[in-house]
């Protein structure tokens, strides 16, 4: 019998506990063992819940009790979670969580403590909900020189920006809509604003690169400013108007930003509608890997916190995921990196190519165009633009 605990019974910490019992048999024929819940860690009153008799609010009585090999945390935020984690993992306990905003923040100290004694610090549900992501890079996609990731990492703005594509709904109507359907949190701020998708991208070229960047040092544009014209001009590109985290490695350095982006129909991106979330690598030899499903709810979620309680369990080695470190190199600026964008400028067209040869003209009306630039910085597009009218410019996902 392997004994766990759960940190947090909310959403996702309940939700662990139903997969675990959904799929008892077929858990226990990989482990070869059976699991059982033996605490349960929360502030809310657990007594019309079946595990009532499990429910403890001391930490410590979980950290000195030598059955516990394995803890769930799902408490969110930094603050117990962070102290918590660290006293389990130095206990001689694999912690396994789907808290991206600690392991953003402090998953380079989580792995060292976990590497120190022995155990496990596994991460898989913290980015992208119950896609498997981290476990790809991780293990399928080692071998391969990941040199790019874009991703749609946050359910809530994919779907505030479909809604504003399909249905030409105004940015305050969808984001009522959501709460209503339980898809926005009452106060949506960190979805919103991009810090969500930061977090996420953060991890995911922190397990790709081994660098874990500052939150401080990503350059982060949410969706708040953005209007019905903004997402009319990227349908007058070809492309829908998605909230994009990328991380790109370059010889001479890495470029991370999180920025509304005008995704082009010939991109798998561009089929990622509603809350779901959708992630491409650019893995070398391999090409473009594309990975696609439910980035938030409660069973998805769970169901990656569970596929990582029986990595900690099955796994030989004690590193968790990739070790990564703290960053120790300035970040590339998205302004002066070559890339991709759409723009919308006022001007002959024949003074578009005439500055800018290699420009895809996309669409045109009484003198206002849409184009494409690729290969060249926000910058260098800007130069040569110099004393013309450029109405808009996002970044494209090609």
């Amino acid at each position: 019998m392997i004994s766990i605990a759960i940190l947090g019974f909310g959403n996702i910490g309940s939700g662990v506990a139903d997969v675990l019992a959904n799929n008892e048999e077929k858990i226990s024929k990989i482990i070869g063992d059976e699991i059982r819940i033996k605490y349960v860690l929360d502030k809310r009153d657990l007594s019309d819940t079946p595990y009532a008799d499990r429910a403890v609010t001391d930490i410590d009585v979980i950290v000195n009790d030598p059955d516990v090999t394995v803890v769930c945390e799902m408490m969110g935020g930094t603050q117990p979670a962070y102290d918590y984690s660290i006293a389990l993992l130095k206990a001689g306990k694999s912690v396994v969580t789907s808290n991206k905003e600690v392991v953003a923040r402090m998953g380079d100290l989580l792995l060292a403590t976990a590497r120190e004694h022995g155990v496990h610090y596994l991460y898989e549900a913290s980015v992208g909900g119950g896609i498997p992501i981290l476990h790809a890079l991780d293990d399928s996609l080692k071998s391969c020189a990941i040199s790019r990731i874009d991703g749609i990492l946050n359910g809530t703005t994919n779907y505030i920006l479909t809604r504003m594509h399909d249905c030409n709904a105004s940015f305050e109507s969808a984001l009522s809509e959501a709460r209503k359907l339980g898809y926005a949190e009452a106060n949506p701020t960190a979805d919103i604003s991009g810090a969500d998708a930061c977090r996420k991208i953060m991890i995911l070229a922190a397990v790709a690169w081994g660098k874990l960047v500052s939150a401080e040092d990503v350059p982060c544009e949410g969706i708040t400013a953005i209007t019905s014209e903004d997402s009319t001009f990227a349908v007058s590109c070809g492309g829908a108007l998605k909230l994009i985290a990328s991380a790109v490695k370059t010889a001479s350095g890495i470029m991370m930003t999180v920025s509304p982006a005008v995704v082009l129909a010939d991109n798998p991106l561009y089929s990622a509608k509603g809350v779901f979330n959708a992630v491409k690598v650019r893995a070398g030899d391999l090409g473009d890997v594309m990975f696609y499903g439910m980035g938030a709810g409660k069973l998805p979620t769970a169901s990656a916190v569970v596929s990582d309680i029986i990595a900690a369990i099955n796994r030989s080695d004690s590193n968790g995921y990739t070790f990564f470190l703290p960053n120790d190199e300035s970040l590339l600026s998205p302004e002066e990196t070559p890339d991709a964008f759409c723009l919308l400028v006022q001007a002959d067209a024949d003074i578009l190519y005439e500055r800018i040869p290699s420009l895809a003209l996309l669409n045109s009306k009484d003198g206002v165009h849409s184009i494409l630039c690729e290969d060249m910085s926000k910058k260098t597009i800007y130069e040569a633009f110099d004393g013309l009218a450029v109405l808009k410019c996002l970044r494209a996902i090609v």
